[in-house]
């Protein structure tokens, strides 16, 4: 198809070469924040007893490592403190004992006394405590193996405890999951290890990035989504667990040809594009096309580099060409040549 520079100007016909460049694809999705399931800790005890005081009593409160978070009282351990003591006072007689076999054997007790205080979890300061005091403590505190936010409390005054019995449940938000929905039609692009961004509307100005360690292996059946997690330092600890998130992951697709969206034409069962052949020359052609990537198409097949596509007129240029094509079967001139029926 051809057009005087008089048609050109009227249709604002524009055009652009076609250049190989390094292309992404930005997946825009929303997420939601959770706690590191790794960094979550449940705090139990490994006897039964009973809880006198509650150093920690509501949700939501922080706490270090090794601060104490209520007192038990448990018959079988002042039952244990009771032969730790018995084994010590026998072991500072014996030791004096000429007989090696017999001091051996009280150095044995003891530390098997010992042991069973380690293994119910009694911190070696207790047992040099109640070692200095000589006198068994009636309650011993719990203590905090991490610090954290207590983000679950079962705990009460006065309560019977097991030891399959959860009291806390404390969780550190230094570091946070963000569980992201990936649609199928993306999820070939979605790799481990590419970087994502996360923004909450309510912070403006403020983002968060991390990394994807984990995609899962299955498709939520009701919405056709896969679950993708990211991980990411909270720095501040101004997101908290629950908040809803815009994530977006930028896949690298690696050198290849785009056109822009404006360019092409969709006739129903294929993809147009209109070379500028020059000189007002215009050829349609088929394109074979990926993904979106930025404000333009991933072109797989129809073009070379240094073609010339037209990016403005196309509908026109496409209802022109449409319109000669059907006059041109017909037999009957083009409008405005001047000529009469052939």
């Amino acid at each position: 198809m051809t057009l005087s520079p008089e048609r050109r100007q009227i249709l604002g016909v524009r055009s652009e070469e076609v250049k190989k460049a390094h292309l992404t694809r930005v997946i825009p999705t929303v997420g939601r924040v959770a706690v590191d399931e790794r960094r979550l800790h449940h705090i139990h005890t490994k006897y039964d007893g009973y809880v006198e005081h509650l150093h920690v009593d509501f949700t939501g409160k922080f706490v270090k490592k090794g601060e104490p978070l209520l007192s038990i009282y448990s018959p079988e351990l002042v039952a244990t403190q009771q032969e730790y003591l018995l084994a010590y006072r026998a072991q500072k007689q014996m030791q004096q004992s000429g007989i090696p076999s017999v001091a051996q054997g009280s150095l044995n007790l003891l530390e098997a006394a010992r042991q069973r205080l380690l293994l119910w979890d009694i911190r070696p300061q207790d047992i040099e405590t109640l070692e200095r005091a000589g006198q068994v403590k009636r309650t011993l505190d719990l203590h905090s193996d991490v610090s954290g936010y207590v983000v679950e409390k079962m705990a009460l005054h006065g309560m019977r405890v097991t030891a399959a019995d959860t009291l806390f449940d404390i969780a550190d938000l230094s570091y946070l999951w963000v569980l992201a929905d990936i649609y199928e039609s993306d999820l070939p692009l979605v790799r481990i290890g590419m970087e994502g961004e996360l923004t909450v509307p309510y912070l403006p100005g403020k983002s968060w990035r991390g990394p994807v360690t984990y995609i899962n292996p299955t498709v939520e059946e009701k919405t056709r989504t896969v679950k993708v997690r990211l991980e990411l330092e909270n720095k501040g600890e101004e997101l908290k667990p629950g908040m809803f998130a815009d994530v977006l992951l930028q896949a690298d697709l690696g050198s290849g040809l785009a056109v822009p969206e404006s360019a092409v034409v969709d006739s129903g069962g294929r993809k147009l594009v209109f070379l500028d052949k020059g000189e007002g020359r215009f050829e349609p052609r088929e394109v074979q096309l990926g993904v979106k990537v930025g404000s333009g198409l991933r072109v797989l097949a129809g073009l070379s580099e240094g073609d010339r596509v037209v990016t403005s007129a196309n509908f026109l240029l496409d209802s022109e060409s449409s319109l000669k094509a059907a006059l041109s079967a017909m037999g009957t001139p083009e409008p405005g040549d001047g000529k009469g029926p052939r």
